[in-house]
């Protein structure tokens, strides 16, 4: 991603601030995190080595993870006008069974 392009994020699991805290169940609805890319990278290599005994197996690879920094502007909480009431669970009736004598 280029430097200075916006990415919004939808996925929010949990926003605190201060003692407010709100936890998603799994994902908060209608909160999102607007923020700035600054840019890409890579991350420190990784050894992987695999290595199988008494058979003369030896294998010895890096790796280097992408990455895509990023910088937070804005947080938006979701509103409490726009929360979902929750749904009423509708049972059936009990069907009554007549004994025939």
């Amino acid at each position: 991603m280029a430097e200075g392009n916006t990415v919004e994020l939808d996925k929010v699991l949990l926003i605190a601030d201060g003692d407010k805290v709100t936890v998603g169940t799994p994902i908060i609805d209608g909160a999102k995190v607007i923020a700035t890319s600054k840019g890409e990278g890579k991350a420190k290599k990784i050894i992987v080595l695999k290595y199988k005994p008494k058979v003369r197996y030896r294998k010895k690879t890096g790796h280097r993870q992408f990455y895509t920094k990023l910088a937070i502007d804005k947080i938006v909480e979701p509103e409490a006008a726009e929360s979902k009431p929750k749904r009423k669970v509708r049972r059936r009736k009990k069907e009554v069974i007549a004994s025939g004598a």
